[in-house]
């Protein structure tokens, strides 16, 4: 008796903990505060943890709810005939056509603010970094100070990093959506920087939940000086990362579950960085034929 009394009540509490999270998908257009927190899942060692959960947290407005409803129908909407169309919302000739697509571009405050910075400052480090519009409003300057002093908590052991990442795709009812890049074969950029190495970094959708750390990485070198220049760099060139460390394991990209793009520098050398981005784009080069740079293994190879 005694024992069916302690599983019902871990039960109730298991199902009372987790009754926001089931919740949340269907009431979310409703609440004043229904966007996750998808930058700052990240503690310090040492902080307390927060004691409201982001559901005590939330406040019901139903004014809010009706006019952020009737923006997703909205959305809902839009997408249904962007489907209809074709992939992309472009008619299906015009897709299989397409060489080049422009991805992101910066001409104004609106284009910056689909992306984010972030430093080791989130982990107590004092790196800086910042982004704004370039001269006459014609690219993206991202500019700061790398300073690689490890921050005093007796559990970082490395510091020194400043990156800058585009934010993931919402659809209608914040439902995730994905960018399909099957069509290409190869990242497109026209940057100008001041000499030092950045990393491209693409993020893809996880299959399992131990990889949501995942991603491919590779090299950008910049000349310094004045002039612009314009890097392509084939998608069978990344290679899987996990926290920083590169996989056995690597396999191609999954090109249609694309979910983001970002840049990072942590070359270990202090001082002042800057990185000018006129666009981002994708290009289709019949002349790359290459499926993957890097060895492969069988995991289970026959005898």
């Amino acid at each position: 008796m005694a024992l069916s009394t302690t599983l019902l009540t871990s039960a109730y509490l298991r199902g009372r903990c987790c009754r926001h999270k089931l919740l949340h998908p269907l009431l979310g257009p409703l609440l004043s505060d229904s966007t996750p927190k998808m930058y700052s899942s990240y503690r310090r060692p040492g902080s307390q943890p927060e004691k409201k959960t982001s559901w005590q947290k939330t406040h019901f407005s139903f004014k809010k709810g009706i006019d952020i409803l009737k923006t997703q129908l909205g959305l809902l909407k839009k997408e249904t005939k962007g489907f209809l169309i074709g992939p992309g919302g472009r008619p299906f000739d015009q897709y299989m056509l397409e060489q080049t697509q422009v991805l992101w571009e910066f001409r104004s405050q609106e284009d910056l603010n689909k992306w984010v910075v972030s430093s080791d400052v989130e982990i107590g480090g004092k790196s800086e970094v910042y982004l704004k519009l370039g001269r006459n409003n014609q690219a993206a300057l991202l500019y700061g100070t790398l300073n690689t002093e490890v921050p005093r908590d007796g559990e970082t052991k490395y510091s020194g990093y400043c990156s800058m990442r585009a934010k993931p795709l919402l659809g209608s009812f914040a439902r995730k959506k994905y960018y399909d890049w099957s069509n290409f074969n190869s990242l497109y950029l026209r940057v100008r920087g001041d000499g030092r190495p950045w990393m491209v970094n693409i993020y893809t959708d996880p299959y399992f939940s131990h990889q949501k750390d995942d991603l491919y990485n590779y090299f950008m070198f910049t000349r310094g000086g004045p002039y612009w220049e314009e890097i392509k760099i084939p998608f069978s060139k990344f290679f899987l990362s996990s926290r920083g460390r590169v996989q056995d394991s690597q396999h191609p990209i999954w090109l249609d579950k694309i979910s983001t793009l970002g840049f990072t520098i942590g070359d270990k050398v202090d001082g002042p960085f800057q990185l000018e981005i006129d666009f981002i784009g994708l290009l289709n080069d019949r002349a790359h034929t290459e499926e993957f740079a890097y060895e492969t293994y069988e995991k289970n190879p026959q005898v």
